[in-house]
C-alpha cells in the first residue's frame, strides 16, 4: 500500500474517531481544526477511548503511546502538504466543505487522494471544489459513528472519481480493518437512508405516545440486538446535525424523509443531546 501518512481535517468526534483509525494501524496522521485547542481537543478525545481500552486489558499503555505518537494535531493546513491520504470531516455544510477542498486542492502534492466523510451530500458536487487534475483523486469515504469501533465505510466515487482512486482507498480502509462497501452518488447514499427512515418512525412513535424513548431503546437492543438503543444514538450524534441531514434528504426525496417535529424541537430548545448536556437523555455537561 503506498499511503503511509494521512490527513484528517476537523477534530470533532467523528474527525478524532477516524484519525485514530489510522494511528492505531501504523500510520502518521495530521489532525487539523481552524483552532490548535479543537485540534488538541480532538487528540484528548482519543487518548479517552485508548485509555478505556488500556483499562478493560485490550492493548497496553505501550501500544497507547506508540499510537497517540502518531498523530499530530495542528491548526496550519499546510502540514497536510506531504500527506498521501486527506478527509475531511468538518460540518455538514456545502460551503464550509467547498472551502476546505479548495484550500486542501492547493496545499497537497498531486498524487494525494482527497476524501469527504460527508453523509448526505453528493460527491461529484464536492469534486466541483477541485481541479480538473484533482477531480479522478476524489472520493466519498463515509464512516459509520462511532468510527473507532463501527467497522462500515461507504465508499463513495462521484462522476469523475477514477477506479484506481477506489481501488486504493478500498485497500487503506481494508488495512485499517474496516469493511468498505461501494455505494452509488446519491444523496444520503445507502446507510443514511435506511437510518433515517428507521429513526423518523420510531420518533413518530414517541410524538404518537405509543412507547417513551427509553422503551423504544429497549426495543432496539432486546428486540432487534442493536448494540445500542436508537434514542440514545440520535443523542450521541447530536440533533443539530440529525435536523440537518433530515433537510438534507427530505430536499431530495420528499415526504418519507419530512424532518421529525421531535428533533426539531429539542434544536429549538437548544437540546442538543450529549453534548449541550440533555436530550432524550440527562448528561453530565463537559
Amino acid at each position: 500500500m503506498n499511503i503511509k501518512k494521512a490527513g484528517v481535517v476537523g477534530a470533532g468526534m467523528m474527525g478524532a474517531e477516524i484519525a485514530l483509525c489510522f494511528a492505531r494501524s501504523g500510520l502518521d496522521v495530521v489532525l487539523a481544526d481552524i483552532k490548535q485547542e479543537y485540534a488538541d481537543g480532538g487528540k484528548q478525545k482519543q487518548t479517552v477511548i485508548l485509555d478505556k481500552q488500556v483499562a478493560k486489558g485490550k492493548i497496553s499503555p505501550e501500544q497507547r503511546d506508540a499510537t497517540l505518537a502518531r498523530v499530530v494535531p495542528t491548526a496550519d493546513l499546510s502540514l497536510m502538504a506531504d500527506c498521501d491520504f486527506v478527509i475531511e470531516a468538518v460540518l455538514e455544510n456545502l460551503e464550509i466543505k467547498r472551502d476546505t477542498f479548495r484550500k486542501l486542492d492547493q496545499l497537497c502534492k498531486p498524487e494525494t487522494i482527497l476524501a469527504s466523510n460527508t453523509s448526505s451530500i453528493s460527491i461529484s458536487k464536492l469534486a466541483a471544489s477541485v481541479s480538473k487534475e484533482r477531480a479522478p483523486r476524489f472520493v466519498g469515504a463515509h464512516f459509520n459513528s462511532p468510527a473507532s469501533i463501527m467497522k462500515l465505510v461507504e465508499i463513495i466515487p462521484g462522476l469523475l472519481t477514477s477506479a484506481e482512486t477506489a481501488d486504493t482507498v478500498t485497500e487503506l480502509l481494508l488495512y485499517i480493518e474496516k469493511e468498505p462497501v461501494r455505494v452509488k452518488d446519491v444523496t444520503g447514499f445507502a446507510l443514511n437512508r435506511l437510518f433515517h427512515v428507521f429513526y423518523a418512525e420510531a420518533l413518530r412513535l414517541v410524538e404518537e405516545g405509543v412507547a417513551t424513548p427509553e422503551d423504544i431503546d429497549k426495543i432496539c437492543v432486546y428486540g432487534l440486538g442493536h448494540p445500542v438503543g436508537i434514542c440514545k444514538l440520535l443523542d450521541q450524534l447530536g440533533h443539530d446535525l440529525n435536523l440537518s441531514v433530515d433537510k438534507i434528504l427530505f430536499d431530495a426525496y420528499g415526504e418519507r424523509f419530512r424532518p421529525s417535529p421531535v428533533l426539531q424541537r429539542f434544536v429549538d430548545a437548544g437540546m442538543l443531546g450529549r453534548k449541550s448536556g440533555e436530550g432524550f437523555y440527562q448528561y453530565e455537561k463537559k
